[in-house]
């Protein structure tokens, strides 16, 4: 009887500390934004929904004089734990812990594209 009630206690001890070291956060390199209150880290092959917290908003004003127009993405590395989304968006979130570092955008902006409208517009404009 006592080594049943020991094989489960040291079970239990088991169990529990492994799901301890899934909150062991992992370094993580990508270009993030903050639109409103929805953030986004984007990597080579990963996107996550990013949960809005102390951190998150702190990483948001550090990029914010990086950032060349509103909707630039800003290369940052932080640790985080990622986590399945409970809820409808990303597959996965992560939640920020701790920032390790920002860095200035190394790529050229985006083209961006006029629709027809936009440059009726502008030409009736320049002919008024």
């Amino acid at each position: 009887m006592k080594k049943s009630f020991i094989l489960i206690v040291l079970s239990l001890i088991l169990f529990s500390c492994k799901s301890n070291s899934n909150e062991e956060p992992d370094l993580i390199r990508g270009e993030f934004i903050l639109i409103d209150d929805a953030a986004v880290i984007k990597g080579d092959n990963f996107i996550y929904g990013v949960i809005i917290n102390d951190a998150t908003l702190e990483l948001a004003k550090k990029i914010e004089p990086l950032q060349r127009e509103e909707y630039d993405m800003v290369p940052v590395v932080i640790k985080g734990i990622v986590k399945p989304n409970p809820e409808k968006g990303w597959e996965e979130i992560v939640e920020i812990k701790e920032i390790i570092g920002v860095s200035a955008p190394t790529s050229e902006l985006p083209t961006k594209i006029r629709s027809s409208e936009d440059a009726k517009g502008a030409s009736l404009q320049k002919e008024n």
